[in-house]
């Protein structure tokens, strides 16, 4: 058990989980057996994370996303919410990847990947460290921005005035908290990826 306390939040597979116990001759019977109990929780086959009421810490589901299905990094209106750039609470997690779009239902709620271009994915990713206790990817706020306005089915923003009004009235974003993004990143996003008109208005308005 002392293992599994000192995993605390990490997500595990099976390999890593069937080596704890070498004197098991079927270590799964084992680890079905803490599923069971609720000492495991699964996530997909051969992947799991240990509960909460073993080590006692909240779980990130930021750090479980990027395990789960990668390479991937946090974005969308996940990333927007983490920065506190919209005042919505997110239930879905989302993350971009260089991999065909996907989508899990686990316990611990819904986990959403969405493909991005190879050239245009490692533009704007930051490494996010909690507590000098475990760090995952995570988009810049103007990534993340980037990314949802590309993602987004039939988003047609065809003037500067009509991204404001998107930021403030769709996506309910302060312009004010806008104001220090880097336009390097939304730069290089309008190079390497989707929609460069929408983002070009996005860079104008953030110049204004």
């Amino acid at each position: 058990m002392k293992n599994l306390v000192n995993l605390g939040s990490i997500p595990i597979d099976f390999g890593t989980l069937a080596a704890f116990y070498p004197d098991f001759k079927y270590p799964k019977d084992k680890i079905s057996a803490l599923e069971k109990k609720g000492i495991l929780i699964r996530l997909k086959k051969g992947f799991f994370v240990v509960s909460p009421k073993i080590h006692n810490q909240v779980i990130s589901k930021e750090l479980i996303a990027n395990h789960l299905y990668g390479p991937s990094y946090i974005s969308f209106e996940t990333a927007l919410s983490f920065y506190g750039l919209i005042p919505e609470r997110v239930y879905t997690v989302r993350s971009a990847t260089q991999k065909r779009s996907k989508i899990f239902t686990t316990p611990l709620g819904d986990f959403e990947y969405v493909s991005v271009e190879t050239i245009y994915y490692p533009v704007g990713i930051r490494q996010e460290i909690i507590d000098e206790r475990y760090a995952f990817l995570i988009a810049t706020p103007e990534k993340a921005l980037c990314d949802l306005i590309i993602a987004t089915p039939r988003l047609r923003i065809q003037s500067v005035k009509a991204m404001k009004i998107y930021l403030e009235e769709d996506l309910r974003i302060e312009l004010s908290a806008i104001k220090n993004f880097e336009s390097g990143i939304i730069k290089k996003c309008i190079e390497s990826g989707r929609k460069k008109s929408e983002l070009i208005h996005l860079l104008k308005l953030l110049k204004k």
